[in-house]
C-alpha cells in the first residue's frame, strides 16, 4: 500500500473480518464481510493517542483534519515540555 500512495507512515489494509475488525476494536457488517472505517492516530510510541470509528459516511476523518490534529498535538507536547 506504502508503494500506491507514497505514504511515508504504516497504512493497515485488507483486514480479515472478524478477526482483525476484533482486534483494533472497529465495527464489522457480517453481511458484507467490511470493516467500516477506522482511523488512528498513534504517538512515536505507538499508543492511541485518538481514534475515531464511522459505520456510515458520516463521521470519517479527512487527512487534511488529521494533519490538523497531529499538528495541534505536537504543538501542545512542545508547549508541555517548556512549561508553557
Amino acid at each position: 500500500m506504502v508503494e500506491r500512495t507514497g505514504a511515508t507512515f504504516p497504512i493497515g489494509y485488507g483486514l480479515k473480518v472478524p478477526e482483525d475488525a476484533d482486534r483494533v476494536g472497529a465495527y464489522w457488517e457480517e453481511r458484507r464481510g467490511i470493516i467500516h472505517a477506522t482511523n488512528f492516530t498513534l504517538g512515536p510510541d505507538r499508543k492511541v493517542l485518538q481514534a475515531c470509528f464511522a459505520t456510515g459516511p458520516i463521521g470519517r476523518i479527512a487527512a487534511v483534519d488529521a494533519l490538523s490534529s497531529i499538528r495541534g498535538t505536537k504543538k501542545r507536547t512542545v508547549q508541555a515540555s517548556n512549561g508553557k
